[in-house]
């Protein structure tokens, strides 16, 4: 009963400065249904900077042997290969899975040599787990088993060859014998990415497992998943398809662990900037219920003299300050989330983006990624500050003297 009418003096109290009190609300709002926008935004860039890099090689998962993670030798192999990759296409029907094999080799063309990174793939599946096959920018992709080539941009330029022109290999085969082939090259990559276009080549997996003596073995098991952030039900299926004693499974963050911590290092500063703009929303509340102190000075003075104990006014301010927070709240959620589904259909985009995105073989446009903790987290921490923001006025309160008060004009 006495929160009751606590409440409703609260609520009272906030509309004898209508003005006021809306343009503190206003500047809640506002701030709400930014941070919701631009955090399910942010989300939707992380999420297609996770796509861009696993796709474009690594993939979500991997099947290898154990150890070769930690020390890529050509002995650390997996047998029959193509077998397992069918199986698994088999037991998780909705991932996308091509084998692989790998070998660090001497590659010559006519002028010049360089040591590469040999891919042998499967032509027909490594399009639905990697990029690179939709970034050749001269000849096409590999087909079949013959011995042909796609290379990097940058590795063909150092090499001095175009598609139709022969590359030598030189390695060491899985039994330790003496591994050369010459294979035509008939495509040309560009990754945008200088790492892998310098130092990559691809070759079918069947050419690969002939050249280098691998008896039907690779290395790698390659497999993409629809969501990147739900992978546990395909991992838990992998794991029942493949021998405990034998091939091991990895995560991406196995893969690539510096995604996931340049993606925290992004998030950290991004929020270095939304305290930014929290504090100062925090600040009009301050100001705010200052003024309501100020303004009422005589009044509480009144009624504290008649009996009335400053902590139910500390507890009445705190009710004000908590129905204004709560409000923007309410308005800066709905109409976040109505921003966030509009881009969520349409797409967000900006000058150049684009242009920039068709160069890596990407959507053109970024959308926005909700969930429960993009929609809610930062008007949490808004209705939080809202109320942090209160403790002074309402210790002026409470330190305020009814005779003092009284006389105040």
């Amino acid at each position: 009963m006495i929160y009751g009418i606590t409440l409703s003096l609260a609520w009272r109290n906030l509309w004898r400065q209508p003005w006021r009190t809306w343009l503190t609300v206003v500047a809640m709002v506002f701030s709400n249904t930014l941070l919701v926008f631009m955090v399910s935004l942010q989300f939707g860039m992380y999420r297609l900077m996770y796509e861009n890099s696993l796709n474009m090689f690594h993939g979500h998962l991997q099947v290898q042997a154990e150890g070769y993670l930690d020390e890529p030798w050509m002995r650390f192999s997996v047998p029959g290969i193509a077998a397992l990759a069918s199986d698994l296409r088999t037991a998780v029907p909705e991932a996308r899975v091509s084998a692989r094999a790998s070998a660090f080799v001497l590659v010559s063309s006519a002028d010049r040599s360089y040591g590469v990174q040999l891919i042998g793939v499967q032509p027909d599946f490594e399009p639905a787990v990697s990029t690179l096959p939709g970034l050749i920018k001269a000849g096409r992709w590999l087909s079949g088993t013959a011995p042909e080539a796609v290379i990097g941009s940058v590795l063909a330029r150092n090499l001095k060859v175009q598609p139709g022109d022969e590359l030598t290999f030189l390695g060491s085969g899985r039994d330790g014998s003496f591994a050369a082939a010459v294979a035509t090259v008939v495509g040309v990559f560009d990754s945008g990415a200088a790492d892998i276009d310098r130092s990559l080549i691809e070759i079918p997996l069947a050419a690969f497992q002939d050249i280098f003596s691998m008896d039907g073995h690779g290395h790698s098991v390659v497999i993409s998943m629809p969501d990147v952030f739900d992978l546990d039900p395909a991992k838990a299926a992998i794991r029942q398809s493949i021998d405990d004693a034998g091939p091991v499974l990895h995560h991406w963050d196995a893969l690539q662990p510096g995604l996931r911590q340049t993606v925290q290092a992004d998030m950290v500063g991004s929020w270095f900037m939304y305290a930014v703009l929290i504090a100062l929303v925090a600040f009009s509340v301050l100001n705010t219920q200052l003024m309501s102190v100020l303004d009422r000075t005589r009044e509480f003075g009144i009624v504290m003299a008649l009996g009335l104990k400053p902590g139910r006014l500390g507890r009445l301010l705190l009710f004000e300050t908590a129905i204004m927070a709560g409000l923007g709240l309410l308005l800066g959620v709905a109409l976040g989330v109505a921003v966030v589904l509009y881009f969520q259909v349409y797409g967000f985009s900006y000058p150049g983006l684009e242009e920039a995105a068709a160069r890596f073989n990407l959507p053109g446009r970024i959308y926005p990624s909700a969930s429960f903790a993009s929609v809610i987290l930062g008007p949490l921490v808004v209705f939080a500050a809202c109320l942090a923001a209160a403790v002074y006025p309402i210790a002026k309160l409470l330190r305020m003297q009814p005779v003092a008060a009284m006389q105040a004009a």
